[in-house]
């Protein structure tokens, strides 16, 4: 199993990035958070889980070890898959997500896209007991509340992917109609891409 990669970003798309080790390029999927921190040419050390199918082995990639251990609990409570884990990670923090499965809070579980009030249960469920010691943390902020800015660093995140700067408006209309939560803008622009897939 391939834990770590450290090397040079040689690119970097919507889902995953390229990962330079030693002449070989590593294709990573990561979420919007992990990917916000990567910059073409730059060093970066990414924590990986690795998927093994019949027909593909795949590569996850997350800032710290605790998310990635976190992506690799979240898949063995019943019918969790690498998708919903890691829209999981980019919906909430980590410790948001561990104190909503100890304390059994399945309203902030269900804020994950593709989870469900039952799924929100079995989650709980299986996992309550893997948990471990929760340090508790303070209030999330409130519904809405976003970070200053987010528009145009949204604006400009989407520009940078390759929407046009009307595209990247409409969605900013949309995150704003819809009232869309968002803790910080990577959480923000991974929304705003969502939106433009729709159309």
């Amino acid at each position: 199993m391939i834990a770590q990669l450290t090397g040079t970003v040689a690119a970097v798309g919507e889902s995953y990035a390229v990962v330079d080790v030693a002449g070989v390029g590593y294709a990573v999927h990561a979420g919007a958070r992990t990917l916000a921190d990567l910059k073409v040419g730059s060093k970066v050390v990414l924590h990986t889980s690795t998927i093994v199918r019949e027909d593909s082995i795949t590569l996850f990639g997350f800032n710290d070890p605790d998310e990635r251990d976190l992506f690799e609990l979240l898949q063995t409570a019943q019918k969790i898959g690498p998708r919903i884990a890691g829209d999981a990670l980019d919906s909430l923090r980590p410790d948001v997500i561990r104190h909503a499965i100890a304390t059994g809070d399945t309203a902030t579980l269900s804020r994950i896209p593709g989870v469900g009030k039952k799924s929100a249960e079995r989650i709980v469920l299986d996992l309550a007991d893997k948990i471990g010691p929760v340090v508790e943390t303070a209030a999330p902020k409130q519904s809405g509340s976003r970070p200053g800015g987010w528009r145009s660093q949204v604006g400009q995140g989407l520009q940078a992917l390759g929407w046009s700067s009307k595209d990247a408006q409409t969605a900013i209309e949309k995150l704003d109609a819809e009232g869309v939560d968002g803790a910080d803008v990577p959480t923000l622009l991974k929304q705003a891409i969502r939106l433009l897939g729709k159309r």
